[in-house]
């Protein structure tokens, strides 16, 4: 079975606490008639800091979608390797060992994909296919956990890499001032993230399931609007509640497996705000504690889109994992409104096969169990 191995997660050198985003919007929207209830919904995301690709005078300072984009690119060739080669390192694995990336990211654009460019700059082979997916928001993380699952259950013994690319201070835009983005504005930050799944070997989850939903009449709850000046995010009031149609697809899911989604060793869950998380846990009837990956996410780098779930496993993976074969979901939410949504078991070092048995022609290196995240600190800044 395919084993989702240890994520590498970094994020930006640049900080903004809660105290400094309430002060902020204190100063630029004097004004606003709902300016107490925008601070109190911030107040009340638990975000207590964000990383910002730049520093704050600068992403307040709105340049033009062509500049952001060029920012987009430019940070992301510059961040971006370093987490796939502790990625590929934690794995076992080298990059002539992959036969799949699959690049998510919902805050930039580049054709070709930055894939292509991970393709020439960092070895991968010619051949090595490339999933780009730029139109799932939040839930790709998930998305794409499943599709290289898949990919490895199509092509035994093969090798995918996930990539989540999250710059999502660069779509703030000064100008809306609904209550939703204003909202957004306390509540989004920025990371990077790459994880492998090897067809055979490896330590993590074993995948063994999954599942896609996408709740009726919903899918403009969460959207871009494309304009001049770049993406506009929308939020509708109603996306907090989407737990109440989404707990039953999940409980469905682990019920078709044979499992009770009640009552499963580790939840590793898209953090989209603690109402999400709540109800998630009311819906399902597990203790607030299972989300504690997710809620710790949360509230050290706010909502990083597709890279949430990476993140949340690599805190699973930081705190020892669990008993070889214990139980587990994974699930990114995001526009659709969409659930991407797997499950697995834990796959202890010893019971992992020797390492290099995976791919083709993996290098053994030192296991990835219990390494830090921090990655060169000038240039990604702390990794929590």
């Amino acid at each position: 079975m395919a084993t989702l191995c240890r994520p590498a997660v970094a994020v930006p050198e640049h900080v903004i606490t809660l105290d400094q985003t309430l002060a902020l919007a204190r100063t630029l929207h004097a004004g606003h008639p709902q300016l107490p209830l925008a601070l109190r919904l911030i107040e009340n995301t638990g975000v207590l800091k964000r990383h910002l690709v730049r520093p704050i005078e600068e992403v307040l300072h709105h340049e033009g979608f062509e500049a952001r984009n060029r920012v987009y690119e430019a940070e992301a060739k510059r961040r971006v390797p370093h987490v796939v080669q502790r990625a590929l390192a934690d794995a076992e694995l080298t990059a002539r060992d992959i036969d799949l990336i699959v690049y998510v990211s919902c805050t930039g654009f580049m054709m070709p994909s930055l894939t292509a460019w991970l393709i020439n700059t960092l070895g991968f082979r010619p051949d090595t296919r490339q999933l780009p997916i730029a139109q799932l928001g939040c839930a790709a993380g998930g998305s794409a956990v499943n599709r290289a699952h898949d990919f490895c259950t199509a092509y035994p013994g093969a090798n995918a890499l996930i990539v989540a690319c999250e710059f999502c201070s660069l779509c703030y835009q000064p100008t809306d001032l609904g209550i939703g983005t204003l909202l957004s504005n306390g509540l989004f930050g920025d990371a990077v993230a790459a994880a492998v799944v090897r067809g055979t070997g490896g330590t993590g989850i074993r995948l063994e399931a999954n599942a896609s939903h996408l709740v009726p009449g919903t899918e403009d709850w969460i959207a871009y609007s494309v304009r001049e000046t770049g993406f506009h995010f929308l939020l509708d009031k109603r996306v907090p509640g989407t737990m109440e149609p989404l707990a039953p697809v999940l409980a469905e899911l682990a019920g078709r497996h044979g499992w009770d989604a009640s009552d499963l060793d580790f939840y590793l869950v898209h953090a989209g705000g603690p109402r999400i998380l709540d109800d998630l846990g009311t819906f399902l009837g597990v203790q607030p504690d299972a989300f504690r990956f997710s809620r710790a996410t949360l509230t050290e780098y706010g909502n990083i889109a597709s890279a949430v779930v990476l993140d949340a496993l690599a805190r699973f993976f930081d705190e020892g994992g669990a008993t070889d074969r214990a139980k587990g979901l994974i699930a990114g939410f995001g526009p659709g409104i969409t659930a991407e949504m797997s499950l697995g078991r834990w796959t202890a070092p010893a019971a992992a096969s020797p390492a290099g048995a995976a791919g083709m022609g993996g290098t053994a290196r030192p296991p990835g169990i219990g390494r830090q995240r921090s990655a060169d600190p000038a240039l990604l800044g702390p990794a929590r």
